[in-house]
């Protein structure tokens, strides 16, 4: 930490006051959220220094020549991590979407020639050039952050060719660069079959050629799998999951999502950092996972876009002692920007207490990240990403829906957005 000390003090480069609530969302907060009302968090630098009240930040930090961050009577909360997306693809299926909403089925969208499913995107994907699928998910990524959200995992899965796999992950690494937010990368060459290779050959292929490519070139962080009914056997997530252990990659599954197949025990041998979806889990799956310490990853928003016939029993998981996240599932399928509308549904369609709602859309995503020592909560010594979003409390957050625009968005202690009103 490059932090100046004047009389036995540290000095804050950045001193964020004038805050109805702090929402600390640290490890052990009795209250799960760690309010603080009035309080103040200073900065030096891109870490945190000190978060409390006044009195307390004055007396542990020197903050007399520290920029001054106004927070207007708003709350101050962790900059949310989305552990969950898709951000990477081409155009839209809105026609889709629209006729699902409508009551159509598959059959009848597929015979008046509408594009369906993952299948479909892969081929906008691949008549999309890098420049413009470069565009299309920087634009997304804008959104994102004026919704408070700072830290994204972007997963391939639309290219389905080892080519367009890896072409995916460098997109992610572009963006990365050339914005704010942090892109964590996730390869999912084992989203969906294609249709033009024989399933064992291109399991082949992700085995043989895209896994090792994706980690020698150092393109992505996790390894994940689709394990479900119509999609990949236990086995063969099995089998693409080992090979990404076996070069470093971290596994993550989509499982349980549709059909009971088998997949969260598989994450649970295998000491996945996440496994994600989980609508068909069993309470006997909930505390495998658990004692593995695989984090659960639930997506309400999905759920409401795809009208769920079984939605996530995250109370459940939360009464069972797992550690939960939440995320957007940013996709063509779900195509949403916003961590508050994800806390609200979460709420409302799962039973989870706003308190609960955003311990899951910080910490709790954080640590389905493996990032839970560096984002995720305000406290010393962590990166200094933080969202202040004009309400009185953070209850609201919850309760004002539709509402998910912040105020002011620091990410590594610098201002990266400001809400004009325009």
């Amino acid at each position: 930490m490059s932090a100046s000390v004047q009389k036995g003090k540290v000095r804050a480069s950045v001193l964020v006051t004038g805050a109805a609530q702090v929402l600390s969302c640290a490890a052990g907060a009795p209250d799960l959220v760690g309010r603080i009302e009035n309080g103040v968090v200073a900065i030096d630098g891109n870490r945190i220094l000190a978060v409390g009240t006044a009195a307390e930040v004055e007396r542990a930090v020197d903050t007399a020549s520290a920029q001054v961050v106004d927070a207007g009577g708003g709350i101050v909360v962790p900059g949310f991590v989305d552990c969950h997306t898709h951000l990477v693809f081409a155009g839209s299926r809105v026609a889709e979407y629209a006729g699902r909403v409508h009551g159509e089925s598959t059959a009848s969208l597929k015979a008046r020639g509408v594009a369906v499913g993952i299948t479909a995107t892969a081929r906008m994907l691949r008549g999309a050039s890098t420049e413009e699928l470069l565009a299309q998910a920087h634009e997304r990524l804008r959104h994102m952050l004026a919704c408070g959200t700072t830290t994204v995992e972007a997963k391939s899965g639309y290219g389905l060719s080892t080519a367009q796999e890896l072409r995916m992950l460098e997109i992610n690494a572009s963006l990365a660069r050339m914005q704010p937010v942090e892109v964590v990368s996730t390869l999912l060459g084992a989203h969906e079959f294609p249709e033009d290779r024989s399933r064992e050959d291109y399991l082949r292929d992700i085995i043989e050629e895209m896994v090792p490519e994706a980690a020698r070139r150092g393109l992505a962080e996790f390894n994940d799998v689709y394990c479900d009914d119509g999609y990949y056997s236990v086995e063969e997530s099995r089998r693409v999951l080992e090979a990404g252990i076996s070069r470093g990659l971290r596994a993550k599954i989509h499982t349980d999502a549709y059909s009971h197949i088998g997949g969260s025990p598989l994450a649970a041998e295998l000491r996945a950092v996440s496994a994600d979806h989980l609508n068909y889990a069993s309470d006997e799956d909930l505390v495998r996972l658990r004692e593995a310490g695989v984090v659960g990853v639930v997506m309400p928003a999905l759920d409401f876009a795809v009208a769920h016939v079984k939605p996530v029993r995250g109370r459940r998981m939360l009464e069972l002692g797992m550690e939960v996240a939440l995320a957007t599932d940013m996709c063509p399928g779900c195509w949403l920007e916003s961590m508050s509308f994800v806390i609200q549904l979460a709420c409302r369609q799962y039973g989870f207490s706003p308190a609960q709602a955003l311990r899951a859309a910080t910490l709790g995503a954080a640590r389905a990240l493996a990032r839970g020592e560096r984002v995720g909560s305000l406290e010393p010594g962590k990166q200094a990403d933080l969202a202040i979003f004009g309400v009185p409390s953070f209850e609201d957050l919850a309760y004002r829906l539709g509402r998910g625009r912040a105020r002011l968005v620091l990410k590594a202690g610098k201002v990266v957005f400001a809400d004009t009103g325009a």
